[in-house]
């Protein structure tokens, strides 16, 4: 695994760039049992805030055939911030590693049932839902994303080892674009396009 470095609104010395390949040389050791293609991309950006603590971004994204692990930390300066980076990195990395670790156990052994067949999708709006808003905001960024086709359970866990909110992939048993987001009672919905 090569870790790809890139800078925006600031120079990285050779110092600085020689720890954090000192410092990312731990997470690299982590995957050396994995197979698949693995890569690794940092990002330090510099941010116009108003406390100087948090104005050096440091951003570290792995790809771990198609899984994706991210860690964002703010700091003063790009060596503290690629600290707490690391150490975010290794608790994703520990996650992922569990929970690839029961995946496999629940494929090999259990008929257990799907998030799909576990309950029976909601039409009920929930409070509050019937009230349409306008967006105050604009739209500042396009992402685009290779995707490939994932089972409704390997969506769920690559939610949570982002961190988000919700996720979009493209579900393997339908072929069709999905979002499943987490409920606030720790239950999943995934939202599909209704059949025409």
């Amino acid at each position: 695994m090569e870790l790809t470095i890139s800078a925006r609104n600031l120079e990285l010395p050779d110092a600085t760039k020689q720890y954090i390949l000192r410092k990312f040389q731990p997470i690299q050791r982590q995957f050396k049992d994995y197979g698949g293609p693995a890569e690794a991309k940092l990002e330090a950006r510099k941010e116009g805030t108003r406390s100087s603590q948090d104005q050096i971004v440091v951003q570290l994204t792995l790809n771990i055939a198609g899984t994706l692990l991210r860690s964002e930390e703010r700091a003063p300066t790009v060596n503290a911030a690629m600290d707490m980076t690391a150490r975010t990195m290794e608790h994703q990395i520990k996650k992922y590693k569990g929970r690839h670790y029961v995946n496999i156990r629940a494929r090999r052994g259990s008929e257990g049932e799907t998030i799909r067949g576990a309950e029976a999708a909601q039409t009920e709006p929930a409070a509050g839902e019937d009230q349409i808003a306008t967006p105050s905001g604009r739209v500042v960024r396009v992402k685009r994303f290779t995707m490939k086709p994932l089972a409704v359970e390997d969506a769920a866990t690559q939610m949570e080892l982002l961190g988000h909110q919700f996720f979009f992939f493209i579900n393997s048993e339908t072929d069709q674009p999905n979002v499943i987001y987490r409920r606030t009672d720790g239950d999943y919905t995934v939202i599909e396009p209704a059949p025409r």
